[in-house]
């Protein structure tokens, strides 16, 4: 059954396949089990039918969302079913051998969904309906005006774009257009040159700050008489697309698409970036941050830095770091430090003890990382760290149980029950014999694992992990340090008695005799489930926008299709062949679908022409790099930084002929080169709309030409070498 929307829920709106119901028409037994195999994979719920009077019979008994339709059919036309459903809300694919343009547009006319043709590429096509559906789910919640004084053209027009699940609303002059437009929230305009009263492009280049920079619409222009004029007039008053009548059905369909495609990817960036900055303050304030230059000068604290050292804001900024150290510390828990964060360039993590405004002091658990350019420089310095005080002076209070002779036993008592009663309220606590086994849990830890103390005392610490830590040494590791009488510091994922996950900091020691042997281990830990958590979300989300952003740049041009796909899968492969590291990989592989993000300052004039460029156009298409870099290259996050690389050096050539910079060799960053030769292979070998696509072998023979000239010769090896991985990709994201 079809599930309503209101518009009002659309950022609520989430696709699920099994809420929709699809009809397969087909008589050949095979290609309909293909068909149902398919479409019941994604989730839908799928009819079948062999003949008319089957389809007939079904859609009497079961509402129908979608038809996948064969015309040739036992008992009939395809097209008798097509003009019974003519008044109703079915959506039809139509399956057929024809080629021909004219049947084509004969069955847009009809008002059917799209047509796919039954040929080597069949399979590929029947794959992308799944996305073609969700398209016209999500067209629920857009607006289409339709600007013409033709009522035969708003008709035709209405009847194909509603078709397609737009609303659409008509006005037959700018006037009404005009009020149309204050009044509700127009997704795309269709507006026709010649207006009876008017001229369209006069009126939109008089309202053009308020239609497309204020209120960033799109506007298809579409005129009787297409020149020079038109076209440079129409784009330079916001115009996206100039449309000559009379126009093809479906190259206003694919167009509309595209474009309300790219409105939508926009609001998604927007709405991810929104939430980017949720999680980004959420981290903010459940972490204790600061930033210093290189220098050790204090350039950023946060609200939470400030409500635990005492300092305000002002007080912190301009000085130098040691501020707020304390005079406890040894010194050369801070030439480590420097060493391993300026030195080495590496993350260091330890416990400090910081000193407060009033003299009094804090403990916390830093992991201070040194912000590193493309060119290898130190830019800055991050700190997080989380305030473990209670835990430090549980420690003290271990000590002072064991060696302060000063106070009475009473005394003593009386101190340590009080502060472990404390201590025990933020902190879980177990410890352990020599073997591991859980011989005490407080109540924290209970409440964490979901284990009652009884089942807890019965099982060995490694029960608890995650399988990670097993397979990767840590339980080892733990035990082996604590054996050596060595304390450790070391986080783990731990499995609570439901199922669930939950991430500990925890901080072992071992417990000797007065002999120095020792004879148990205490483990106190603190719950970080959800600062990892909230990281987790905040990586998901930037590789997300990332995603989103390179698809609106290649939105720009429709027949790109699975560009970006094909290029991030390509690049993390052949990353991977040229021996960068699994995570090095995996941000390129996140990174590249950005390496064309300039293009969306490049007018579709230049973009979309299907002529040879000029001088001064491809000029002007070049700077997409620049642009590109300019646009990511403020970010410190690691992603996005691989992005501001990508788009800046991908059409740099390793005989150093490329642009924008005319680097050589090495001096182009691995990310640049790799990027370079899986775009250009993508590129010849699919079909744009200036191109035909190039035979595989001839690309294959291109790159043997252009080896240590435009492609660095190890990649184009070690392509090669490997080519049907690669095809096997541009098999899997084949365009439609």
């Amino acid at each position: 059954m079809s599930i309503a929307i209101t518009c009002n829920e659309i950022t609520k709106f989430k696709f699920t396949a099994s809420n929709y119901n699809i009809l397969i028409v087909e008589d050949s037994t095979s290609m309909n089990k293909m068909l149902t195999r398919s479409f019941g994979s994604h989730g839908f719920n799928c009819y079948n039918a062999f003949t008319l009077e089957e389809a007939r019979n079904i859609l009497k008994k079961q509402y129908i969302d979608y038809i996948i339709l064969d015309i040739h059919l036992p008992d009939g036309s395809g097209f008798d079913l097509i003009h019974e459903l003519e008044n109703s809300k079915e959506k039809i694919f139509v399956l057929t051998a024809e080629s021909d343009k004219n049947f084509q547009e004969t069955v847009y006319k009809k008002g059917i969904i799209d047509f796919i043709v039954k040929d080597s590429d069949f399979f590929y096509k029947i794959d992308q309906i799944k996305y073609a559906i969700k398209n016209l789910e999500q067209n629920r919640f857009k607006t289409i005006l339709i600007v013409d004084d033709s009522l035969v053209i708003q008709a035709q027009l209405k009847d194909i774009l509603q078709n397609r699940n737009y609303k659409t609303e008509v006005a037959a002059d700018t006037a009404t257009a005009l009020e149309i437009i204050n009044s509700k929230k127009i997704d795309l305009m269709l507006l026709d040159v010649q207006l009876k009263k008017s001229n369209g492009i006069e009126f939109l280049k008089k309202y053009k700050n308020e239609i497309v920079i204020k209120r960033n619409m799109p506007v298809m222009i579409i005129s009787g008489h297409i020149d020079a004029s038109v076209i440079r007039d129409g784009l330079k008053s916001g115009a996206v697309d100039i449309i000559q009548k009379p126009y093809v059905l479906e190259e206003i369909t694919l167009k509309v698409d595209l474009w309300i495609d790219y409105r939508r990817k926009e609001e998604e960036v927007k709405s991810s970036t929104a939430i980017l900055s949720e999680y980004k303050d959420a981290v903010d304030e459940r972490s204790i941050v600061s930033k210093t230059d290189t220098q050790g000068i204090i350039t950023y604290v946060n609200q939470h830095f400030c409500d635990i050292s005492g300092y305000t804001e002002d007080e912190l900024l301009g000085q130098n770091h040691n501020i707020v150290k304390h005079e406890d510390m040894d010194k050369k828990v801070f030439e480590d430090l420097w060493h391993t964060i300026k030195v080495l360039k590496k993350s260091w993590q330890g416990n400090l003890k910081n000193r407060k405004r009033d003299g009094s002091y804090y403990w916390v658990h830093a992991l201070i990382k040194p912000i590193i350019d493309k060119d290898g420089e130190i830019v800055e310095f991050i700190a997080l760290r989380h305030d473990i005080t209670e835990i430090e002076n549980y420690k003290e209070i271990l000590k002072n149980k064991l060696t302060n002779t000063s106070k009475s036993l009473d005394e003593n008592i009386n101190y340590t029950v009080q502060n472990e009663e404390a201590i025990n309220t933020f902190t879980a606590i177990l410890k352990t014999d020599t073997k591991n086994k859980i011989t005490y849990v407080n109540d924290e830890f209970i409440k964490l694992s979901g284990y009652t103390k009884e089942e807890l005392l019965e099982k060995y610490c490694n029960d608890l992990r995650y399988e990670i830590h097993k397979q990767s040494g840590d339980c080892d590791k733990l035990a082996e340090t604590l054996a050596k009488n060595q304390h450790i510091s070391i986080t783990f994922t731990n499995v609570a008695k439901d199922g669930s996950l939950y991430v500990v900091k925890t901080i072992a020691y071992p417990i000797t005799n007065i002999n120095g042997e020792v004879i148990e281990h205490l483990h106190l830990m603190h719950d970080i489930t959800e600062l990892r958590n909230l990281y987790k979300e905040i990586e998901d989300t930037q590789k997300e926008i990332v995603y989103k952003m390179g698809e609106i740049g290649e939105s720009r041009s429709k027949e790109t299709g699975n560009h970006v796909k094909r290029v991030a899968e390509y690049s993390k492969e052949l990353a991977l062949l040229y021996g960068i590291s699994v995570e090095d990989a995996d941000i390129l592989f996140t990174a590249s679908p950005m390496h064309d993000i300039g293009k969306i300052a490049i007018s579709d004039a230049i973009l979309k022409k299907p002529d040879v460029l000029t001088e001064e156009e491809f000029i002007t298409m070049q700077g997409h790099t620049t642009i590109g870099y300019e646009i990511l290259k403020g970010s410190n996050r690691k992603v996005l930084k691989a992005a501001a690389i990508v788009a800046y050096e991908h059409h740099e050539k390793w005989n150093g002929k490329g642009y924008p910079r005319g680097l050589k060799g090495e001096e182009i960053h691995i990310y640049g080169r790799i990027t370079a030769l899986v775009d250009v292979f993508d590129a010849l070998g699919s079909e744009r709309c200036y191109k035909k696509a190039w035979d595989i072998n001839d690309v294959f023979k291109l790159f043997e030409e252009q080896k240590g000239e435009h492609f660095d010769p190890t990649l184009v090896d070690l392509f090669l070498t490997n080519k049907e991985k690669f095809i096997k990709i541009k098999d899997k994201y084949k365009d439609l």
